[in-house]
């Protein structure tokens, strides 16, 4: 979602399909690894525009529907790297640190209307973007060993496992959480 068009027209059609808005999850992310002096603007771009600008656009257009139907739940989706920094993630850490942000001041802004923003955290998920970790010749199965040793309770994330965070986020036993980022991540951040 880095278009402004595409974002009001997935709420349009999400409130033409049932009526109305109650629960938004900002889930669109891309990485990129590199540092900061050779991340090219157009990779700087296109990180910040996905991630963050994605975030701002969805949102922007979902809030005015969550104020009509008396309220509603938002989950942005952040990562652990918005709290800790690893080598060649530049543009990554800058947009999942401000979507933390983003999320206190969105929070703060949509109370008075019944709206609770908060964001989650994940840690290392098996999904298709860690791959992109993987220098040439490496191979997923060799490398998850290793990279479970930095996560005090043994294992690399499920999407079940961040998926029952926002669903939790999402339900009415968070009703007095907003402003937060849950973090899901195995103990990592704790080290």
């Amino acid at each position: 979602m880095r278009r402004e068009a595409e974002a009001e027209r997935l709420v349009q059609a999400t409130v033409e399909a049932f009526g109305r808005l109650d629960i938004l999850f900002n889930n669109a992310g891309v990485i990129d690894r590199t540092n900061l002096t050779d991340t090219t603007i157009a990779d700087w771009d296109r990180v910040i525009e996905t991630n963050l600008k994605g975030t701002f656009l969805v949102s922007r257009f979902a809030i005015p529907q969550m104020i009509k139907a008396g309220g509603g739940s938002i989950i942005n989706n952040s990562s652990i790297s918005g709290f800790v920094a690893a080598p060649n993630n530049a543009s990554y850490h800058a947009s999942k640190g401000a979507i933390i942000t983003l999320t206190k001041s969105m929070a703060l802004d949509y109370a008075p209307y019944g709206i609770r923003v908060n964001c989650v955290c994940p840690g290392l998920v098996e999904t298709p973007m860690p791959l992109s970790r993987l220098k040439p010749g490496e191979r997923w199965e060799d490398k998850v060993p290793e990279w479970v040793k930095d996560y005090p309770l043994g294992r690399l994330g499920k999407p079940e496992d961040i998926a029952k965070a926002v669903l939790f986020l999402a339900s009415d036993d968070a009703s007095w959480i907003t402003g937060i980022s849950l973090v899901v991540d195995g103990g990592y951040t704790i080290r």
